[in-house]
Parts: C-alpha cells; structure tokens; sequence
C-alpha cells in the first residue's frame, strides 16, 4: 500500500473521529440549555414530537430518569461529553498527522466499543447500531492494518 493511501485513510478515519467528538460536544452543550429549566416538560414535548406514546415502555423509562435528574447531573453529563470529545479531538489530531500513539489509541478505543456494539446489535438489529458497527469494525481493521503494515515497513528498512 502506497504512502499516500495510507495518509489518505487515516484523514478519513481522523475525520470520523472528529465528527464523533463533535457529535457528542453538541448533544453536552445542548444538555447545559436545560440548567435550570422544566428537563421534564422538555422530555414529555421532544417524545410528542417524535409520535411516541408516553406510556409506552422506553419513552415511560425516559421520563421516569428526565424527573429524577437535576442540575448536578445535567453538569456531569456534560463535563462527560466535553471529556469523550475532548479524547476524539485528540485522536483524529493524532491521526491527521499520522502519528503511531494515535494509530495504538484508535485501536484499542475503537476495539473496546466493539464487542458492545455486537451485544446491542444481537439484543436488537437496527440500521444505527448495524452502521455503526460496521463503521467501528473497518476502523479497527484498517489501523490493524496500517501497524502491521508501519511494522513491515520499519523491519524491511533495517534489513
């Protein structure tokens, strides 16, 4: 594999991790909208909005948990979500500028979610687990590749 296809991939993978942390640092800055405001009001209209039935299974667990959180949690949440974004930044920085540690880092990050996301697939098949599962498994078998391929790479050279 040439050198520009690998640099290619791994923008492409930094980009992804990018959009990821940007994802959850959106969904954190939208949950400090709420400090100080109804969460449960707010939960009852965002579950009409999707045509759910409020007394139906999952969207009755959503709001049970929505009245039972206040403030302090909402501010954990979200200091959570800064944190997991603030670890993909660093991740899709270290992969725009190929950088090995991030190569290890995005491995082994993405090679934890899997198993989860094969239990949640099992338990469930829907097209946003199913897609993000596959997305995480090409992840995870490309940086394979590429450390396999760096380590051919740096044995070849010293020979």
């Amino acid at each position: 594999m040439e050198h520009e296809q690998v640099k290619s991939g791994l923008r492409i993978v930094s980009i992804v991790e990018a959009a990821k942390g940007l994802l959850v640092l959106l969904a954190g800055f939208e949950l400090l909208t709420y400090l100080h405001k109804d969460l449960h009001l707010a939960a009852e209209h965002l579950v009409r909005h999707f045509h759910l039935n409020p007394a139906s299974r999952y969207p009755r667990i959503f709001l049970d948990l929505v009245e039972h959180t206040n403030d302090a949690q909402l501010r954990l949440l979200a200091l959570s979500a800064l944190t997991y974004a603030f670890v993909r930044f660093v991740e899709a920085y270290g992969l725009w500028l190929q950088r090995r540690w991030a190569e290890w880092f995005g491995l082994a990050a993405g090679g934890i979610y899997v198993p989860l996301e094969i239990f949640e697939v099992l338990r469930k098949v829907t097209w946003p687990r199913v897609t993000l599962l596959i997305v995480n498994i090409t992840i995870v078998v490309y940086l394979s590749f590429v450390i396999n391929h760096d380590r051919q790479q740096r044995k070849h050279a010293g020979n």
